[in-house]
Protein backbone atom coordinates (compact mmCIF):
# COMPACT_ATOMS: atom_id res chain seq x y z
CA UNK A 1 0.00 0.00 0.00
CA UNK A 2 1.41 3.30 -1.03
CA UNK A 3 1.70 6.03 1.11
CA UNK A 4 -0.99 8.55 -0.43
CA UNK A 5 -3.55 5.16 0.20
CA UNK A 6 -2.45 4.47 3.60
CA UNK A 7 -3.00 8.13 4.34
CA UNK A 8 -6.43 8.12 3.13
CA UNK A 9 -7.25 4.82 5.05
CA UNK A 10 -6.17 6.24 8.29
CA UNK A 11 -8.26 9.40 7.87
CA UNK A 12 -11.33 7.17 7.27
CA UNK A 13 -10.95 5.50 10.35
CA UNK A 14 -10.39 8.23 12.34
CA UNK A 15 -13.52 9.62 10.93
CA UNK A 16 -15.51 6.64 11.41
CA UNK A 17 -14.09 6.70 15.21
CA UNK A 18 -15.17 10.19 15.31
CA UNK A 19 -18.58 9.51 14.13
CA UNK A 20 -18.86 6.34 16.74
CA UNK A 21 -18.04 8.57 19.36
CA UNK A 22 -20.55 11.22 18.10
CA UNK A 23 -23.40 8.33 17.65
CA UNK A 24 -22.04 6.90 21.46
CA UNK A 25 -22.87 10.57 23.43
CA UNK A 26 -26.23 10.82 21.30
CA UNK A 27 -27.52 7.31 22.70
CA UNK A 28 -26.58 8.33 25.68
CA UNK A 29 -28.69 11.28 25.74
CA UNK A 30 -31.17 9.33 24.14
CA UNK A 31 -31.18 6.55 27.18
CA UNK A 32 -31.32 9.94 29.26
CA UNK A 33 -34.49 11.55 28.03
CA UNK A 34 -35.99 7.88 27.90
CA UNK A 35 -35.01 7.76 31.47
CA UNK A 36 -36.54 11.34 32.40
CA UNK A 37 -39.47 10.62 30.83
CA UNK A 38 -39.89 7.41 32.40
CA UNK A 39 -39.74 9.34 35.81
CA UNK A 40 -42.31 12.06 34.42
CA UNK A 41 -44.46 9.30 33.34
CA UNK A 42 -44.51 7.62 36.64
CA UNK A 43 -45.07 10.92 38.47
CA UNK A 44 -47.89 11.69 36.40
CA UNK A 45 -49.48 8.18 37.44
CA UNK A 46 -48.76 8.70 40.69
CA UNK A 47 -51.18 11.98 40.43
CA UNK A 48 -53.71 10.72 38.68
CA UNK A 49 -53.72 7.49 41.35
CA UNK A 50 -54.73 10.32 43.22
CA UNK A 51 -57.86 10.79 41.99
CA UNK A 52 -60.27 8.29 44.22
CA UNK A 53 -62.46 6.20 42.61
CA UNK A 54 -65.35 6.13 45.19
CA UNK A 55 -66.09 10.20 44.06
CA UNK A 56 -67.89 8.63 41.33
CA UNK A 57 -71.52 7.31 41.10
CA UNK A 58 -71.57 3.99 42.07
CA UNK A 59 -73.02 3.14 38.74
CA UNK A 60 -69.54 4.01 36.95
CA UNK A 61 -67.18 2.88 39.39
CA UNK A 62 -66.42 -0.38 37.80
CA UNK A 63 -65.03 -1.19 34.59
CA UNK A 64 -62.16 -0.16 32.86
CA UNK A 65 -64.43 1.61 29.53
CA UNK A 66 -65.52 4.46 28.98
CA UNK A 67 -69.19 5.64 31.13
CA UNK A 68 -71.15 8.19 30.13
CA UNK A 69 -73.24 10.70 32.38
CA UNK A 70 -75.16 14.24 32.05
CA UNK A 71 -75.05 16.82 34.47
CA UNK A 72 -77.60 18.97 34.12
CA UNK A 73 -75.87 21.75 35.97
CA UNK A 74 -72.42 21.76 36.16
CA UNK A 75 -70.13 24.93 35.87
CA UNK A 76 -66.82 25.14 33.56
CA UNK A 77 -64.55 26.95 33.77
CA UNK A 78 -61.58 27.31 31.16
CA UNK A 79 -58.17 29.45 31.85
CA UNK A 80 -56.34 30.64 28.98
CA UNK A 81 -52.47 31.08 29.38
CA UNK A 82 -51.43 32.56 25.85
CA UNK A 83 -48.30 34.25 24.76
CA UNK A 84 -46.10 31.42 25.05
CA UNK A 85 -44.65 31.91 21.81
CA UNK A 86 -43.12 35.74 23.27
CA UNK A 87 -41.79 33.92 26.12
CA UNK A 88 -39.98 31.41 24.56
CA UNK A 89 -37.75 33.94 22.60
CA UNK A 90 -36.59 34.56 25.84
CA UNK A 91 -36.32 31.44 27.63
CA UNK A 92 -35.33 27.64 27.05
CA UNK A 93 -38.56 25.77 26.14
CA UNK A 94 -38.16 23.52 29.10
CA UNK A 95 -38.00 26.06 31.84
CA UNK A 96 -41.18 27.07 29.99
CA UNK A 97 -43.06 23.77 30.59
CA UNK A 98 -41.88 23.91 34.01
CA UNK A 99 -43.37 27.11 34.94
CA UNK A 100 -46.47 26.39 33.04
CA UNK A 101 -46.61 23.14 35.11
CA UNK A 102 -45.73 24.92 38.43
CA UNK A 103 -49.01 27.12 37.76
CA UNK A 104 -51.57 24.48 36.73
CA UNK A 105 -50.11 22.32 40.22
CA UNK A 106 -51.15 25.62 41.78
CA UNK A 107 -54.63 25.49 39.79
CA UNK A 108 -55.01 22.12 40.77
CA UNK A 109 -54.59 23.25 44.87
CA UNK A 110 -57.46 26.01 44.24
CA UNK A 111 -59.72 23.54 42.82
CA UNK A 112 -59.17 21.17 44.99
CA UNK A 113 -60.04 23.32 47.89
CA UNK A 114 -63.27 24.42 46.11
CA UNK A 115 -64.37 21.01 45.38
CA UNK A 116 -63.94 21.07 41.84
CA UNK A 117 -62.62 18.67 39.48
CA UNK A 118 -59.64 19.23 36.99
CA UNK A 119 -60.77 17.78 33.80
CA UNK A 120 -57.58 18.22 31.79
CA UNK A 121 -55.26 20.56 30.36
CA UNK A 122 -54.87 21.15 26.71
CA UNK A 123 -51.56 22.75 25.88
CA UNK A 124 -51.23 26.18 27.76
CA UNK A 125 -54.99 26.32 28.49
CA UNK A 126 -56.80 24.88 31.46
CA UNK A 127 -59.65 23.26 32.40
CA UNK A 128 -62.23 22.29 35.72
CA UNK A 129 -65.65 21.98 36.36
CA UNK A 130 -68.02 22.22 39.65
CA UNK A 131 -70.61 19.75 39.85
CA UNK A 132 -68.63 16.57 38.31
CA UNK A 133 -69.01 14.14 39.20
CA UNK A 134 -70.63 14.92 42.48
CA UNK A 135 -73.58 16.76 42.14
CA UNK A 136 -74.19 20.01 43.89
CA UNK A 137 -76.21 23.04 43.97
CA UNK A 138 -73.56 25.42 45.13
CA UNK A 139 -71.11 25.07 41.75
CA UNK A 140 -71.00 28.58 40.40
CA UNK A 141 -70.46 29.83 43.54
CA UNK A 142 -67.39 27.46 44.21
CA UNK A 143 -66.25 28.10 40.49
CA UNK A 144 -66.04 31.59 40.64
CA UNK A 145 -64.65 31.55 44.02
CA UNK A 146 -61.46 29.58 42.50
CA UNK A 147 -61.40 32.00 39.61
CA UNK A 148 -60.92 35.06 41.92
CA UNK A 149 -58.25 32.86 43.97
CA UNK A 150 -56.54 31.79 40.24
CA UNK A 151 -56.38 35.33 39.08
CA UNK A 152 -54.95 36.46 42.32
CA UNK A 153 -52.49 34.09 42.01
CA UNK A 154 -51.87 34.84 38.40
CA UNK A 155 -51.48 38.30 39.19
CA UNK A 156 -48.85 37.87 42.14
CA UNK A 157 -47.02 35.90 39.67
CA UNK A 158 -46.92 38.79 37.00
CA UNK A 159 -45.19 41.39 39.64
CA UNK A 160 -42.57 38.79 40.14
CA UNK A 161 -41.96 38.44 36.34
CA UNK A 162 -41.57 42.31 35.57
CA UNK A 163 -39.64 42.55 38.58
CA UNK A 164 -37.19 40.45 36.83
CA UNK A 165 -38.06 42.20 33.35
CA UNK A 166 -39.78 39.13 31.78
CA UNK A 167 -42.76 38.80 29.65
CA UNK A 168 -45.70 37.20 31.52
CA UNK A 169 -48.78 35.08 30.14
CA UNK A 170 -51.83 36.60 29.23
CA UNK A 171 -54.28 34.97 31.16
CA UNK A 172 -57.66 34.89 31.18
CA UNK A 173 -60.84 32.91 32.44
CA UNK A 174 -64.39 32.16 30.73
CA UNK A 175 -67.20 30.55 33.03
CA UNK A 176 -69.86 29.45 31.85
CA UNK A 177 -72.99 26.86 33.76
CA UNK A 178 -75.31 24.70 31.56
CA UNK A 179 -75.71 20.74 31.02
CA UNK A 180 -72.43 18.33 30.09
CA UNK A 181 -71.55 15.12 29.03
CA UNK A 182 -68.89 13.66 31.13
CA UNK A 183 -67.39 10.63 29.95
CA UNK A 184 -64.90 8.78 31.98
CA UNK A 185 -62.19 6.30 31.40
CA UNK A 186 -59.89 4.01 33.42
CA UNK A 187 -60.12 1.60 36.38
CA UNK A 188 -57.92 1.89 38.98
CA UNK A 189 -56.84 6.01 37.72
CA UNK A 190 -59.46 7.82 36.87
CA UNK A 191 -59.78 10.64 34.17
CA UNK A 192 -62.44 12.82 32.63
CA UNK A 193 -63.61 14.61 29.73
CA UNK A 194 -66.59 16.53 29.00
CA UNK A 195 -68.79 17.20 26.07
CA UNK A 196 -71.54 19.81 25.15
CA UNK A 197 -72.28 23.39 24.34
CA UNK A 198 -71.24 24.70 27.95
CA UNK A 199 -67.53 23.29 27.42
CA UNK A 200 -67.69 25.10 23.93
CA UNK A 201 -68.91 28.51 26.12
CA UNK A 202 -66.76 28.66 28.78
CA UNK A 203 -64.16 28.56 25.59
CA UNK A 204 -65.71 31.07 23.80
CA UNK A 205 -65.77 33.46 26.87
CA UNK A 206 -62.13 33.08 27.73
CA UNK A 207 -61.06 33.73 24.48
CA UNK A 208 -62.89 37.17 24.16
CA UNK A 209 -61.60 38.28 27.23
CA UNK A 210 -59.01 40.84 28.29
CA UNK A 211 -55.64 40.38 29.72
CA UNK A 212 -56.04 38.45 33.30
CA UNK A 213 -60.34 39.46 33.48
CA UNK A 214 -62.78 36.64 34.34
CA UNK A 215 -66.15 36.97 32.21
CA UNK A 216 -69.28 34.75 33.27
CA UNK A 217 -72.05 33.73 30.86
CA UNK A 218 -75.54 35.36 31.76
CA UNK A 219 -76.40 32.15 32.88
CA UNK A 220 -73.77 31.85 35.83
CA UNK A 221 -74.10 34.93 36.29
CA UNK A 222 -77.83 34.65 37.64
CA UNK A 223 -76.45 31.90 40.05
CA UNK A 224 -74.06 34.14 41.52
CA UNK A 225 -74.71 37.58 41.31
CA UNK A 226 -76.06 37.86 44.84
CA UNK A 227 -72.73 36.80 46.05
CA UNK A 228 -70.42 38.61 43.52
CA UNK A 229 -69.59 42.42 42.13
CA UNK A 230 -70.07 42.10 38.54
CA UNK A 231 -69.97 44.49 34.94
CA UNK A 232 -72.21 44.11 32.23
CA UNK A 233 -69.54 43.29 29.48
CA UNK A 234 -71.07 43.22 26.13
CA UNK A 235 -71.79 40.64 23.68
CA UNK A 236 -69.76 37.70 21.95
CA UNK A 237 -71.18 35.55 18.92
CA UNK A 238 -71.47 32.11 19.87
CA UNK A 239 -71.76 29.14 17.00
CA UNK A 240 -75.45 28.32 16.68
CA UNK A 241 -75.85 30.21 19.78
CA UNK A 242 -76.14 34.05 18.78
CA UNK A 243 -75.03 36.94 20.45
CA UNK A 244 -74.16 35.94 24.33
CA UNK A 245 -74.26 38.57 27.24
CA UNK A 246 -71.03 37.93 29.58
CA UNK A 247 -70.31 39.97 32.85
CA UNK A 248 -66.85 40.61 34.14
CA UNK A 249 -66.52 39.39 38.10
CA UNK A 250 -64.91 42.14 39.81
CA UNK A 251 -65.29 40.74 43.50
CA UNK A 252 -67.62 39.50 46.63
CA UNK A 253 -69.76 41.96 47.49
CA UNK A 254 -68.67 43.90 50.28
CA UNK A 255 -71.33 43.19 52.60
CA UNK A 256 -70.07 39.69 52.30
CA UNK A 257 -66.26 40.01 52.39
CA UNK A 258 -63.81 39.91 55.14
CA UNK A 259 -62.15 42.75 53.72
CA UNK A 260 -64.76 45.13 52.19
CA UNK A 261 -62.24 46.97 49.77
CA UNK A 262 -60.45 44.04 48.22
CA UNK A 263 -63.42 41.77 48.21
CA UNK A 264 -61.60 38.53 47.83
CA UNK A 265 -62.07 36.18 50.90
CA UNK A 266 -65.98 35.32 52.59
CA UNK A 267 -66.95 36.55 55.45
CA UNK A 268 -69.91 34.39 58.06
CA UNK A 269 -72.67 35.89 56.23
CA UNK A 270 -71.63 34.74 53.15
CA UNK A 271 -71.05 31.46 54.48
CA UNK A 272 -73.97 31.36 56.37
CA UNK A 273 -75.60 32.15 52.90
CA UNK A 274 -74.03 29.79 51.15
CA UNK A 275 -74.87 26.60 53.51
CA UNK A 276 -78.28 27.53 53.10
CA UNK A 277 -78.13 27.28 49.58
CA UNK A 278 -75.92 24.34 50.16
CA UNK A 279 -78.58 22.74 52.22
CA UNK A 280 -80.63 21.18 49.60
CA UNK A 281 -77.63 18.80 48.67
CA UNK A 282 -77.06 17.91 52.25
CA UNK A 283 -81.15 17.00 52.45
CA UNK A 284 -81.16 14.35 49.64
CA UNK A 285 -78.49 12.58 50.78
CA UNK A 286 -79.96 12.22 54.17
CA UNK A 287 -83.45 11.61 53.12
CA UNK A 288 -82.33 8.90 50.86
CA UNK A 289 -80.60 7.85 53.90
CA UNK A 290 -83.53 7.13 55.58
CA UNK A 291 -85.89 6.33 52.28
CA UNK A 292 -83.74 3.43 52.01
CA UNK A 293 -82.58 2.80 55.68
CA UNK A 294 -85.10 3.70 58.08
CA UNK A 295 -86.76 0.08 59.23
CA UNK A 296 -90.18 -0.16 57.65
CA UNK A 297 -92.32 -0.39 61.54
CA UNK A 298 -91.33 3.75 61.92
CA UNK A 299 -95.49 4.50 60.54
CA UNK A 300 -94.82 8.14 62.07
CA UNK A 301 -91.08 8.61 62.43
CA UNK A 302 -90.47 8.25 58.93
CA UNK A 303 -89.19 11.11 56.15
CA UNK A 304 -92.37 12.71 55.73
CA UNK A 305 -91.88 13.64 59.55
CA UNK A 306 -88.40 14.79 58.94
CA UNK A 307 -90.06 17.12 56.07
CA UNK A 308 -92.77 18.73 58.14
CA UNK A 309 -90.27 19.38 61.00
CA UNK A 310 -87.89 20.56 58.60
CA UNK A 311 -90.36 22.92 56.97
CA UNK A 312 -91.85 24.14 60.42
CA UNK A 313 -89.02 24.92 62.09
CA UNK A 314 -88.38 27.36 59.08
CA UNK A 315 -92.02 28.58 59.38
CA UNK A 316 -91.68 29.11 63.22
CA UNK A 317 -88.34 30.45 62.89
CA UNK A 318 -89.35 32.98 60.53
CA UNK A 319 -92.43 34.11 62.26
CA UNK A 320 -90.39 34.71 65.74
CA UNK A 321 -87.86 36.64 64.16
CA UNK A 322 -84.59 34.84 63.84
CA UNK A 323 -81.62 35.35 61.71
CA UNK A 324 -80.54 33.24 58.53
CA UNK A 325 -78.16 31.26 60.75
CA UNK A 326 -80.50 30.87 63.18
CA UNK A 327 -82.63 29.07 60.16
CA UNK A 328 -79.73 27.21 58.91
CA UNK A 329 -78.91 25.51 62.48
CA UNK A 330 -82.69 24.73 62.89
CA UNK A 331 -83.15 23.34 59.23
CA UNK A 332 -79.99 21.08 59.78
CA UNK A 333 -81.05 19.94 63.39
CA UNK A 334 -84.72 19.05 61.94
CA UNK A 335 -82.92 16.93 59.52
CA UNK A 336 -81.17 14.93 61.66
CA UNK A 337 -83.21 15.09 64.36
CA UNK A 338 -84.44 11.70 63.90
CA UNK A 339 -82.36 10.37 61.48
CA UNK A 340 -80.82 8.80 64.54
CA UNK A 341 -83.84 5.96 63.79
CA UNK A 342 -81.62 3.83 61.27
CA UNK A 343 -79.49 3.07 64.38
CA UNK A 344 -81.47 2.62 67.25
CA UNK A 345 -85.21 3.83 68.37
CA UNK A 346 -84.51 4.34 71.82
CA UNK A 347 -81.73 7.05 72.29
CA UNK A 348 -82.19 8.23 69.06
CA UNK A 349 -81.37 11.79 69.53
CA UNK A 350 -78.57 11.09 70.45
CA UNK A 351 -77.59 9.05 67.68
CA UNK A 352 -79.01 11.86 65.92
CA UNK A 353 -76.21 13.82 66.91
CA UNK A 354 -73.35 11.14 65.77
CA UNK A 355 -74.54 11.10 62.27
CA UNK A 356 -74.18 15.14 62.56
CA UNK A 357 -70.95 15.27 63.63
CA UNK A 358 -70.07 12.72 60.91
CA UNK A 359 -71.52 15.07 57.94
CA UNK A 360 -71.78 18.47 58.55
CA UNK A 361 -67.31 18.88 58.54
CA UNK A 362 -67.79 17.65 55.26
CA UNK A 363 -70.16 20.35 54.47
CA UNK A 364 -68.06 23.20 55.73
CA UNK A 365 -70.51 23.89 59.23
CA UNK A 366 -67.92 24.98 61.73
CA UNK A 367 -67.60 23.29 65.55
CA UNK A 368 -69.66 25.96 67.05
CA UNK A 369 -72.71 25.21 64.68
CA UNK A 370 -71.82 22.01 64.67
CA UNK A 371 -72.31 21.74 69.12
CA UNK A 372 -75.50 24.05 68.51
CA UNK A 373 -76.88 21.83 65.78
CA UNK A 374 -76.43 18.66 69.00
CA UNK A 375 -77.40 20.45 71.30
CA UNK A 376 -81.05 21.37 69.33
CA UNK A 377 -81.41 17.47 68.20
CA UNK A 378 -81.01 16.97 72.07
CA UNK A 379 -83.86 19.41 73.05
CA UNK A 380 -86.82 17.00 71.17
CA UNK A 381 -86.10 14.83 73.85
CA UNK A 382 -89.50 13.57 75.91
CA UNK A 383 -90.86 15.44 77.97
CA UNK A 384 -89.73 19.01 75.94
CA UNK A 385 -87.80 21.80 77.79
CA UNK A 386 -86.20 23.74 75.76
CA UNK A 387 -83.47 26.55 77.55
CA UNK A 388 -83.58 28.75 74.67
CA UNK A 389 -85.37 30.36 71.72
CA UNK A 390 -83.96 28.20 69.23
CA UNK A 391 -85.26 25.23 71.09
CA UNK A 392 -88.33 26.24 72.00
CA UNK A 393 -88.93 26.23 68.01
CA UNK A 394 -87.40 23.08 67.54
CA UNK A 395 -89.49 21.61 70.19
CA UNK A 396 -92.92 23.10 69.01
CA UNK A 397 -92.01 22.38 65.03
CA UNK A 398 -91.32 18.68 66.50
CA UNK A 399 -94.75 18.47 68.26
CA UNK A 400 -96.54 20.62 65.48
CA UNK A 401 -98.71 17.90 64.67
CA UNK A 402 -100.61 18.26 68.08
CA UNK A 403 -102.10 21.07 66.81
CA UNK A 404 -103.26 20.35 63.39
CA UNK A 405 -106.20 19.27 62.02
CA UNK A 406 -104.93 15.37 60.95
CA UNK A 407 -103.89 15.15 64.51
CA UNK A 408 -105.79 11.67 64.79
CA UNK A 409 -104.81 9.95 62.06
CA UNK A 410 -101.10 10.96 62.53
CA UNK A 411 -101.24 9.71 66.24
CA UNK A 412 -102.69 6.90 64.98
CA UNK A 413 -99.84 6.33 62.74
CA UNK A 414 -97.69 6.70 66.10
CA UNK A 415 -99.65 4.03 67.64
CA UNK A 416 -98.96 1.58 65.21
CA UNK A 417 -95.51 2.12 65.12
CA UNK A 418 -95.70 1.81 69.19
CA UNK A 419 -98.07 -1.36 68.87
CA UNK A 420 -95.72 -3.22 66.42
CA UNK A 421 -92.73 -2.99 68.72
CA UNK A 422 -95.12 -4.21 72.01
CA UNK A 423 -94.12 -0.67 73.72
CA UNK A 424 -97.94 -0.02 74.27
CA UNK A 425 -101.52 -1.67 74.49
CA UNK A 426 -104.94 -1.61 72.95
CA UNK A 427 -106.12 2.16 71.36
CA UNK A 428 -108.22 3.08 73.91
CA UNK A 429 -104.86 2.90 76.40
CA UNK A 430 -103.27 4.80 74.01
CA UNK A 431 -105.72 7.27 73.68
CA UNK A 432 -106.29 7.85 77.67
CA UNK A 433 -102.17 8.40 77.55
CA UNK A 434 -102.86 10.97 74.64
CA UNK A 435 -104.58 12.46 76.55
CA UNK A 436 -102.65 13.15 79.39
CA UNK A 437 -99.33 14.13 76.96
CA UNK A 438 -101.32 16.90 75.07
CA UNK A 439 -103.51 18.10 78.18
CA UNK A 440 -100.15 19.17 79.91
CA UNK A 441 -98.25 19.92 76.71
CA UNK A 442 -97.57 23.62 75.93
CA UNK A 443 -96.58 25.17 72.52
CA UNK A 444 -93.68 27.39 73.71
CA UNK A 445 -93.36 30.29 71.42
CA UNK A 446 -96.01 32.89 70.25
CA UNK A 447 -96.07 31.59 66.60
CA UNK A 448 -97.05 28.17 67.42
CA UNK A 449 -99.34 29.35 70.00
CA UNK A 450 -101.38 31.33 67.25
CA UNK A 451 -101.01 28.53 64.90
CA UNK A 452 -101.82 25.75 66.56
CA UNK A 453 -103.22 26.29 70.46
CA UNK A 454 -107.02 26.67 69.18
CA UNK A 455 -106.91 23.70 67.05
CA UNK A 456 -104.98 21.60 69.94
CA UNK A 457 -107.80 22.11 72.62
CA UNK A 458 -110.02 20.99 69.47
CA UNK A 459 -108.13 17.75 69.58
CA UNK A 460 -108.13 17.37 73.18
CA UNK A 461 -111.90 17.05 73.36
CA UNK A 462 -111.85 14.65 69.88
CA UNK A 463 -109.94 12.51 71.81
CA UNK A 464 -112.16 12.65 75.38
CA UNK A 465 -115.71 11.63 73.10
CA UNK A 466 -113.55 8.94 71.87
CA UNK A 467 -112.42 7.47 75.39
CA UNK A 468 -116.32 8.60 75.83
CA UNK A 469 -117.52 6.57 73.17
CA UNK A 470 -115.18 3.36 74.16
CA UNK A 471 -116.48 3.55 77.58
CA UNK A 472 -120.26 3.45 77.07
CA UNK A 473 -119.33 0.76 74.17
CA UNK A 474 -118.02 -1.28 77.20
CA UNK A 475 -120.97 -0.55 79.55
CA UNK A 476 -123.16 -1.76 77.20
Amino acid sequence: MDKHKEEQLLYRISELIKENKELTSQLKEISNEKHQLGKERERLEGILTQVAPESLPKDLQHGGKSRTLKFEMATVLYADLQGIRKISREEASYDIVDELDNIFLEFNKIAKKYKIEKIKTIGDAYMCAGGVPEKNITNPIDVVLAALEMQDYMLSLKEKYEAQDRHFWDFRIGIHTGPVTANFYGRKKLSYDLKGDTVHIATRIASASDFCEINASIMTYELIKQYFNCDYNGKIPVKYKGNLDILRVKKIKPAYAVNRRTGREPNQIFMTKYLLRQFTDLQEIILDRLENELPAYLYYHNVKHTIDVVNQVELIGYGEGVDDEAILLLKTAALFHDAGHIIGYDNHEFYGTQLAKEYLPKFQYNQDQIDRICDLIMATQIPPNPRNLLEKIMCDADLDYLGRSDFIPVSNTLYEELKEQDKIGDLNQWNRMQLKFISHHQYFTQTAINLREVNKQKQIERIRSLIDNHEDQSDM
